[in-house]
């Protein structure tokens, strides 16, 4: 059995795999096509022109919902392994909350794209990325409080350093962000695709996009520590059978034994 065929690992995999698909072959397709330049473009600017917008689009929804699967998952642990305790729970829902609003807002990245509906994008942006950082904090508090009982040390600090080049990421992207909009340098750069490196405010743009594609991988290294805890997780699934064909039947008809048809791991 290979490392991501145990238990539950394949899950936080799909997720880093399947997403940064989405970002290179975004970024190919509108390279090839000439639709941005080579040298860090925004990534939704890769996704905003047909074809690599309908590419993108697809792919950013399948990366949302294996997102929210990879959350829910994680929540489960961590209530399994902490019933008791009371700070640990609470935080285990908050977590869970912050996780799957982050997984909406990378769904509104997905279908309303920058140069269209911006504002709506930058809702969904400060969604994914700034209710994302604060999940990465929870669970990086969670990490903190669960050792050296439920893991070692080493995970705790992979992950607080994960979340500190994720913090840092998100200070240029917003400092750099509103220097290149603040009207110093034009009007309608959300529009703006290609970029001379002789224009003013290239530096900016270039600081802005850099720091964008340092977010996004920041995230996806955060999902990365999840898989050797995923390697401990299986799920049992239970069918029961209430009644000897698909019509309505009486309920004490049905005998104990007819109940449990299906008891197994997957």
């Amino acid at each position: 059995m290979w490392w991501f065929q145990q238990g539950l690992s394949f899950l936080p995999v799909a997720l880093v795999v399947w997403s940064a698909a989405t970002f290179v072959f975004s970024y190919i397709t509108a390279i090839v096509l000439r639709h941005v330049d080579p040298l860090v473009p925004y990534i939704s600017d890769t996704g905003t022109i047909p074809p690599e917008r309908c590419l993108f689009g697809i792919m950013l929804n399948v990366s949302s919902f294996l997102g929210m699967a990879t959350m829910y998952v994680r929540y489960k642990q961590v209530y399994a392994l902490n019933p008791d305790k009371s700070r640990i729970v609470k935080l285990n829902k908050i977590g869970l909350m912050l996780g799957l609003m982050s997984c909406f807002g990378l769904c509104i990245i997905a279908n309303f794209q920058k140069c269209i509906l911006y504002y709506i994008h930058v809702a969904g942006a400060c969604l994914t990325f700034g209710v994302g950082a604060i999940y990465m904090l929870v669970q990086t508090i969670l990490s903190y409080l669960m050792q050296p009982e439920v893991h070692s040390k080493d995970i705790f600090w992979i992950r607080l350093t994960v979340l500190l080049w994720c913090g840092s990421s998100i200070a240029s992207m917003f400092v750099s962000s509103v220097v290149l909009y603040s009207g110093l340098y034009g009007t309608d750069l959300v529009q703006k695709l290609h970029w001379n490196p002789q224009e003013k405010g290239y530096t900016a743009h270039i600081v802005s996009t850099a720091s964008e594609w340092s977010l996004a991988f920041s995230f996806l290294s955060f999902f990365l520590t999840y898989i050797r805890d995923f390697q401990k997780i299986s799920l049992r699934a239970v069918v029961s059978l209430h009644g000897q064909t698909l019509y309505n039947t009486p309920q004490s008809s049905v005998t104990d034994e007819q109940r449990l048809l299906i008891a197994g791991s997957i």
